[in-house]
């Protein structure tokens, strides 16, 4: 028995044909108060988007989905979502401008990574990054030790700002580079200058079997690299 297939089910589900028409005009519709939403919003880019922008970003998406393919939903519930999220937005903006505090409150504060070529430890484990992902982003910037950068801030976007040391002030760094991160050690078998791979301090150190940082008084090492950045 040869299987029977409802194309007709299969290509607009429990709907009728003429409601692909209704559709076509409500996406078209929903586009247009999108773009009218979106030019209220202001000219800011995607990567110039703060946390609470992007959340309502998402909300007009997520108000403009469902009036395209729902029958049930009507055209003017999203118009008043918008109009609702819209200026709140503008509410918002306007007690941010006027309230440094409230400001803080709703989009955080930029706050220091690196200071003097060794990490911010504090603000650094709020922000809950990863060592992967900041090496990354750093080595964006052809960096391939700390002590390249004089500092590292993280702005209320996420967007990372790199000020960097002149080449003649470059110093010993911990370096971010993968082949020699991973190459941690406890024992100190030759005197050199390491990098504490938790807080980037940079000491020399002699022979001994284990080694504590001076800032942060953890145990692990790299050797450490004094490298001119590649520009």
């Amino acid at each position: 028995m040869l299987l029977q297939i409802d194309w007709t089910k299969v290509l607009i589900g429990e709907e009728d044909w003429p409601f692909l028409l209704e559709i076509a005009v409500r996406t078209f519709a929903m586009y247009i108060i999108i773009l009218i939403g979106l030019r209220l919003l202001g000219k800011r880019g995607v990567g110039q988007l703060s946390v609470f922008e992007l959340v309502v970003i998402i909300s007009l998406g997520s108000a403009a989905g469902d009036p395209m393919f729902y029958r049930e939903v009507g055209m003017l519930v999203p118009v008043v979502i918008f109009t609702i999220v819209v200026c709140s937005y503008r509410l918002t903006t306007y007690f941010t401008a006027k309230s440094s505090e409230f400001d803080n409150l709703v989009e955080g504060k930029a706050a220091y990574l690196i200071r003097e070529g060794e990490f911010s430890i504090g603000n650094f484990s709020k922000e809950g990054l990863a060592y992967d992902e900041f090496f990354s982003e750093l080595r964006q910037y052809s960096i391939s030790h700390l002590g390249q950068v004089e500092t590292a801030i993280i702005e209320t976007s996420g967007a990372i700002s790199v000020y960097f040391y002149p080449d003649e002030k470059v110093r010993y760094g911990l370096p971010i580079l993968p082949d020699l991160f991973e190459k941690t050690i406890v024992r100190i078998t030759k005197a050199d200058v390491y990098a504490c791979s938790f807080c980037g301090n940079v000491e020399q150190l002699e022979p001994a079997d284990v080694c504590r940082c001076k800032r942060c008084n953890r145990e692990a090492w790299v050797k450490a690299v004094d490298t001119k950045r590649v520009k």
